[in-house]
């Protein structure tokens, strides 16, 4: 899957651009945008400080905390001014989407304290489109954004909203800007970056409906494999995914993480939860890795971390995992991770790990 962040970032950015560009005879000052306390000009300045700050954030590799600085206009800017500055706080960004690789994250507070090069892309992305839409109404301009542009921010960072069939007005609605035949209006929202949990030599990457789009069409979901990967088991966990995503019940921290070795950025397995947990607290969790990564414990480490962080969940009373009764490296590789056995038939051995 090609790094298009960089491209929808500047698409996003152009067509936020082109269409205030028709109300620049306007005294933005005076003109409040719709829903906001902002005047539409202190709402353009707070887009710019977005992009330029996303980028400050991916460029620096900022980790605990935003890198602190604020964008400020020369005395007697006027709108084209703010629209410049716009277009070139956008170029920053996509170039640092652009250049940044992979497996960097850098901090950002919702709602798992970072967010990767796909994610800072898709919430400046977001900030250039809905305040656009904001400004838009309040100087009465129409704004219509590429629809490819609304799906790449839905994919990345609203996983838990199901698609509709207008990516524009579902993006709208679930910001509380729009309604939708047939769902209730959203009056609080906020947007979700994957989850990264840490596993020894690995990390858990969460895999996002755009990823699991990708890897459900043999694709690489995003990831840098080794030889052979991603396995079976890893695309039909993303198929799985793509298909709760679609019927709107998908949770992203109860998906599918890809399994990445820290020391050279490759994914080498995957990951994850067959759905939330149920009345009962019971999780089930299922992984594979790529053969030739097998025999150094990673599958390990990774179901050991994973469980972990599944029980350290209030919700959560137990995790199971269950192998065929041939697999034996399979059944090894839960019994090192703490789970003990509960049952065996002729299909399958199922183990627990109780907090």
């Amino acid at each position: 899957m090609r790094n298009m962040g960089g491209e929808r970032v500047e698409e996003a950015v152009a067509s936020a651009v082109a269409a205030l560009r028709a109300a620049t005879d306007q005294d933005w000052e005076r003109v409040t945008a719709a829903g906001l306390d902002w005047s539409c000009r202190a709402t353009a300045l707070h887009v710019a400080e977005c992009l330029v700050g996303y980028a400050g954030q991916l460029a620096g590799r900022a980790a605990d905390g935003y890198v602190p600085f604020e964008l400020a206009l020369e005395d007697g800017t006027g709108n084209e001014g703010v629209l410049r500055v716009v277009e070139t706080m956008g170029a920053l960004l996509a170039a640092t989407v652009r250049t940044t690789p992979r497996e960097v994250r850098a901090f950002h507070p919702y709602p798992f304290r970072s967010a990767n090069r796909e994610g800072f892309a898709a919430m400046g992305i977001a900030e250039a489109l809905l305040h656009t839409h904001d400004m838009a109404a309040g100087l009465g301009v129409t704004f219509e954004p590429p629809a490819e542009v609304c799906a790449y921010v839905l994919t990345r960072i609203f996983p838990h909203v199901q698609p509709g069939p207008d990516h524009w007005r579902t993006l709208l609605w679930a910001t509380g800007r729009g309604e939708l035949p047939g769902r209730a209006p959203v009056t609080e929202w906020r947007w979700s970056n994957n989850l990264v949990i840490p596993a020894g030599r690995l990390t858990l990457d969460g895999i996002t409906p755009a990823g699991a789009a990708d890897l459900a069409t043999r694709g690489d979901g995003g990831f840098a494999w080794v030889d052979g990967g991603p396995y079976d088991g890893t695309r039909e966990a993303a198929g799985m995914l793509l298909k709760a995503y679609e019927a709107g019940v998908h949770r992203p921290e109860w998906g599918v993480f890809a399994l990445v070795r820290q020391e050279d950025g490759r994914a080498v397995g995957g990951i994850g939860f067959h759905g939330a947990p149920d009345e009962d607290g019971r999780v089930e969790i299922g992984y594979d890795l790529a053969e030739a990564a097998r025999g150094n414990g990673y599958a390990t480490e990774a179901l050991s971390a994973l469980s972990g962080w599944a029980l350290a969940r209030e919700e959560v009373t137990s995790v199971f995992a269950t192998t065929e009764p041939a697999n034996t490296a399979s059944q090894r590789v839960i019994e090192r991770a703490g789970f003990r056995r509960v049952s065996a038939d002729d299909e399958q051995v199922a183990y627990e790990l109780r907090g």
